[in-house]
């Protein structure tokens, strides 16, 4: 019988009984036990965005995603290193070697000359922002390193020279390409069937390639970008990645993450280069999370819609509503984004603040161990099994089988791994009947006067009136839920 199993059966288990962390590996594509490289630290790589434009909560869960396993890692024990990357330049609208450059497309959109100056300037703008939202979701970003791809032009080169050296690079009028058939276990993150590649998106553009899914190295540029012994251009997209992980973390890491729509194409390309010119397993353990889907299609700016953590904000709900609302699905779930359930996200947020404000001062802030706490940890150590967590939580709050100390402690472990600011709740997302104003109070129930007699359009009438009160009103099968919108 396996950890997980013995902690969730119905037979209580000791709170010592912990479970050793087990990961969903997509190369192997099973759950594998996880053991670092080094004893005590974990080496945790997460690819960034291209700095171009604002990101959206798309985006964002592969960072939530990302900070949860760091927070499971930690509490584990390990001391984690963390690597973001941003890329400041030269990334094509795909994944092959064609398209629109993404920083040019963004200094067009902003009426900017092209320049590499105005290309940093206009990725810092965007990086700033990023940043900040990360750390609005509770990401500590001082504990990561955010290095953008413009600082590591000569080890991007070096890694490219390298690789030409050792025979899995090759010149054309068009830049320097990596030879794919040289790399016999092409395409094995995710079992990618390499000739279904061939005939589709990535065809043939340059005649020169010596086959259709090899990747650019070195683009030539005739104006911009950085001398190199190729000419004056730009290293490949997928090169970064590569040559500033070995730069920071070293030839081989622990965990690369980041989201399922880079693997077939970015990560193997990852895996090629940094194995051809290291002779070492570059990832132990590659995981990738699932889409967030708008109205049925994948949150992306191509599609043109996405919402932006300001666009939250603005709307008066609290950013770690959005985390609670990630974390309420398990990362490799695709999870679909609507008004409602983000309410619902946020109501549910609300009461566990209120909830911990009444269990700090009942167990005056003392923890002590419980068999819920087991489970919880159980939960998260298998594969960040973080709705199955919640559920933990949850039902043991409610319950009166537990003391308050006993949950206050579980408290505790939630805090750390759940990353919701649990123990010391932001004070103007918490409301109580007291917070709300009389005369809002009264138009609530009027309208609920209004929607039990059929009258939905005064129902609708007192909404708006509500809203000129500075809060929205959510309808839940529970009840209303209030949110302020100005926090």
């Amino acid at each position: 019988m396996s950890w997980f199993a013995q902690i969730f059966g119905k037979q209580k288990k000791s709170p010592q009984q912990i479970p050793p962390l087990f990961l969903t590996n997509t190369l192997s594509g099973k759950k594998e036990l996880f053991v670092s490289q080094k004893p005590g630290i974990a080496l945790l790589y997460t690819c960034g965005p291209t700095m171009y434009g604002p990101v959206h909560i798309g985006n964002l869960r592969s960072y939530v995603f990302s900070d949860t396993l760091a927070r499971t890692l930690s509490a584990a024990g390990y001391r984690v290193r963390r690597v973001i990357n941003i890329t400041d330049f030269g990334h094509l609208i795909s994944d092959g070697d064609d398209g629109e450059d993404k920083m040019t497309k963004g200094l067009r959109r902003e009426h900017m000359e092209i320049t590499m100056d105005n290309m940093r300037a206009l990725a810092e703008k965007y990086t700033t922002g990023f940043i900040d939202d990360l750390a609005a979701l509770n990401i500590d970003t001082g504990e990561i390193a955010f290095p953008r791809a413009s600082d590591y032009i000569h080890e991007q080169i070096a890694f490219i020279a390298t690789l030409e050296q050792k025979g899995y690079a090759y010149r054309t009028k068009n830049g320097v390409y990596y030879d794919t058939s040289r790399f016999s276990g092409y395409g094995q993150l995710g079992g990618v069937n390499t000739s279904t590649q061939i005939t589709g998106t990535r065809a043939i553009q340059n005649i020169e390639k010596r086959h259709p899914i090899d990747f650019v190295l070195w683009k030539p540029d005739a104006k911009l970008g950085w001398q190199s012994p190729w000419g004056l251009g730009f290293p490949g997209w997928h090169i970064e990645c590569s040559a500033m992980s070995r730069s920071l973390l070293g030839q081989e890491i622990d965990i690369h993450t980041g989201g399922e729509d880079l693997a077939p194409v970015h990560h193997n390309n990852e895996i090629a280069q940094s194995e051809a010119a290291s002779g070492r397993t570059f990832v132990h353990y590659w995981m990738h999370n699932a889409f967030l889907t708008m109205n049925g299609e994948k949150a992306s700016k191509s599609v043109g819609n996405v919402m932006s953590l300001a666009d939250i904000t603005t709307s008066g709900y609290h950013p770690l509503a959005l985390r609670y609302f990630f974390l309420q699905a398990h990362y490799r779930t695709p999870l679909s984004f609507s008004q409602e359930a983000l309410a619902g996200a946020a109501s549910a947020l609300d009461r566990l603040w209120r909830l911990s404000r009444e269990i700090a001062q009942e167990s005056k802030r003392a923890s002590a161990p419980s068999e819920a706490r087991a489970r919880f940890l159980a939960a998260m150590r298998d594969d960040l099994a973080s709705p199955q967590a919640i559920g933990v939580l949850w039902e043991s709050l409610k319950s009166e089988e537990y003391s308050p100390k006993e949950k206050w402690g579980l408290f505790e472990d939630a805090d750390a791994h759940l990353g919701l600011s649990l123990l010391h709740p932001p004070k103007k997302a918490l409301l109580t009947d007291g917070d709300i104003p009389a005369a809002i109070r009264e138009l609530l129930e009027r309208r609920e006067t209004a929607r039990e007699a059929g009258d939905f359009a005064e129902a609708d009438r007192i909404r708006e009136a509500i809203a000129k009160g500075g809060y929205r009103v959510d309808d839940r099968a529970d009840g209303p839920v209030l949110t302020p919108t100005t926090l």
